[in-house]
């Protein structure tokens, strides 16, 4: 998956960003799994889907401010 760009998840609606936040968190479940048993092929991916959770979590909170 390329560099996400906050200005991406922005256009999506509430209902996409709530489901790739889902996905995102499903990858991170495994991932985790994946670490543990020392099977993990791209130790940098954890990091980026924690920031990209983030950057959804963020534009969530903002638009239910609104």
């Amino acid at each position: 998956m390329a560099k996400y760009k906050p200005k991406d998840l922005k256009v999506k609606t509430l209902d996409e960003l709530k489901e790739q936040l889902k996905l995102l968190r499903k990858e991170q479940f495994n991932l985790r799994f994946q670490v543990s048993n020392g099977q993990n092929e791209n130790p940098s991916r954890f990091k980026f889907i924690r920031k990209e959770i983030a950057c959804i979590k963020t534009i969530l909170n903002n638009a239910n401010s609104i």
